[in-house]
């Protein structure tokens, strides 16, 4: 016996607006699988809302601890349709970081070089976010001195060696 299949049912755009408010308060109550589903209720109906695709990538960065490899791989795919170069490079980073935040949190054979790539990563995105921001914008620092922070509270956070280090890039 086959599954019954349900149709998705379309949001109005007027309600893009409520939407969102929700989306961001399910994230604030941990529960990004559902903030997700409206966020992609309303890309459904405005496929380019720049911040329903942010608070997506975020939702899908929430859930990274449950299962990184999908999530990981859908929010990079958020990426290219964030309409700045500075926003493009900012979120990159925090995927980075938060992917280095789980390896931590998860403790997988290797989990300290895989962090500490991760980190890396993260603060290179940072680091071309902080050269596009505008002068007002101190969010990519912020977010770098977390790194930085996260290095030096926790020394398992270590490079591989250089053998190891080619491995995991591959």
């Amino acid at each position: 016996m086959e599954p019954v299949k349900h149709e998705l049912k379309p949001l109005s755009k007027g309600a893009v607006g409520a939407a969102l408010d929700r989306a961001l308060r399910y994230r604030l109550l941990n529960e990004p699988l559902l903030a997700e589903s409206i966020c992609l209720d309303i890309l459904a109906v405005e496929p380019e809302h720049q911040e329903a695709l942010k608070t997506m990538l975020l939702a899908l960065t929430d859930q990274f601890e449950r299962q990184l490899g999908a999530h990981h791989q859908r929010a990079r795919d958020v990426l290219p349709r964030l309409a700045s170069a500075y926003e493009r490079a900012y979120y990159e980073g925090i995927i980075w970081e938060r992917r280095a935040q789980a390896y931590h949190s998860l403790a997988p054979p290797g989990w300290g070089e895989l962090a500490h790539e991760g980190l890396r990563q993260a603060m290179s995105c940072y680091q071309k976010a902080i050269e596009l921001r505008s002068a007002d914008n101190d969010e990519a620092i912020l977010r770098w001195n977390t790194c930085v922070r996260l290095l030096e509270r926790f020394p398992e956070i270590k490079p591989a060696p250089r053998q190891r280090r080619e491995f995991l890039l591959e």
